[in-house]
């Protein structure tokens, strides 16, 4: 995850504990190869640290993410609404299989999805949304929290 938002400092601290922490926890399964509760508590213990791992990557959500929401309804509706909570709004018209859409693309931090999300089903909620994790280079307007 840190590596991805560009964070080398905390990745290499982060990758130094959990190799630091594998050698002593496999050091202690291997002594008791014998000992079938050892293997089943490390495998049991590697499989939690991966859902903890998950778990704690989706509370802190870290970084950005760029949002499209397509919408045939309520066409700038969803803009103005985006843009009156605080967050930048940019349009294009296009074209779909039913005729004319609106896409609306908003880059914000990803701790703001869910309501980018709200703000969006509440205006319409047949809207097509999808997130996607960035990097943002530079400039563009960004919501002040």
């Amino acid at each position: 995850m840190f590596v991805v938002q560009r964070k080398r400092v905390l990745s290499a601290l982060v990758g130094f504990c959990q190799a630091l922490m594998w050698i002593v926890v496999i050091k202690s399964v291997l002594d008791n190869l014998e000992n079938f509760y050892s293997i089943a508590a490390y495998a049991g213990g590697y499989s939690a640290g991966i859902l903890v791992g998950m778990a704690l990557e989706e509370r802190l959500a870290i970084g950005f993410s760029h949002v499209r929401i397509v919408t045939v309804q309520n066409t700038h509706q969803m803009s103005a609404a985006l843009r009156a909570t605080g967050y930048g709004v940019t349009e294009y018209i296009g074209h779909g299989k039913d005729g004319r859409v609106l896409e609306v693309n908003v880059i914000t931090k990803r701790r703001d999805l869910a309501n980018i999300e709200e703000i969006a089903s509440t205006i319409d909620p047949k809207c097509f949304i999808t997130a996607e994790q960035i990097n943002p280079m530079r400039r563009g307007y960004w919501r002040v929290t």
